[in-house]
């Protein structure tokens, strides 16, 4: 009997031991221990999003003239000539890469250097160009069509999302991903952003209303947004985890005791 009963523990110790190990293992996702935590500073970069982005080669731009009505109500805006150096045409305007040398390729007025410049830089620069050589009064619109965050977790619909205007929001992103899942923890949402190898990991507590005018939930290009789970969904992960890590282990224990009988009678 007391066999049966060391057996027992033997069996229990080494089922908790592996399913608290498993557990902890699906936890552990963005916990670096050398990544920065911003509990409360805030840099004077912060709370700029997308406006201060320099543009680099290989970056994808929407450019359209406001002045054109073609580009405002029609589908796929009428090409102008000289539009097929490399712009597809869509409602938003036409869209044009960044080369390798850092310009970009436009209707009519040719080769624009346009890397290292923000988007207003650019915007204002094309406009100008457009003024000088081709059109009158144009109003040019421009945005940055390949900025994005990827946001992981919690949320109903992860994955990918583009930066369409300049200072999205936190709020925002996560709206357009559907919302939170029921058991999403946000009290501790992380934003993480920067060199991968020395991120910088700001904690968001949603619950606080002041959090809605907290500049670091400006989302800038690259972000990376992760919703862990509240305490609740942990636990019942925790004893989901334990009881199928357990039942494997009774059969085994069920097995060992009806051989033990066999040999013992």
């Amino acid at each position: 009997m007391r066999y049966c009963t060391s057996l027992i523990i033997i069996i229990l110790s080494f089922a908790v031991f592996f399913s608290s190990c498993s557990y902890k293992q699906q936890q552990l996702l963005f916990q670096q221990q050398n990544a920065a935590v911003d509990t409360g500073k805030i840099s004077a970069a912060s709370g700029t999003g997308t406006t201060d982005y320099l543009i680099r080669s290989q970056d994808i731009l929407q450019i359209r003239n406001l002045q054109n009505a073609r580009y405002i109500v029609d589908e796929v805006p009428a090409s102008p000539a000289g539009a097929s150096s490399g712009g597809a045409g869509s409602s938003e305007g036409q869209t044009y890469q960044v080369d390798n040398t850092g310009d970009v390729a436009l209707p009519l007025i040719g080769r624009v250097p346009v890397a290292g410049l923000t988007r207003m830089q650019a915007q204002k620069l094309i406009e100008d160009m457009y003024r000088k050589n081709v059109l009158v009064n144009p109003i040019i619109d421009l945005k940055i069509a390949n900025l994005k965050v990827t946001i992981l977790g919690e949320i109903r619909t992860p994955g990918n999302y583009t930066l369409i205007k300049d200072k999205t929001n936190l709020v925002e992103m996560i709206s357009q991903a559907g919302g939170l899942t029921d058991r999403a923890d946000e009290k501790t949402i992380k934003i993480i952003r920067g060199d991968p190898k020395n991120p910088q990991v700001t904690e968001v507590n949603l619950n606080k209303l002041s959090t809605l005018g907290d500049p670091r939930i400006i989302l800038q290009n690259n972000d990376i947004i992760y919703i862990t789970q509240n305490r609740r969904s942990v636990k019942n992960g925790e004893i989901q985890n334990l009881s199928s890590t357990i039942q494997p282990a009774l059969i085994i224990l069920n097995t060992a005791l009806i051989i033990y009988t066999f040999i013992h009678r």
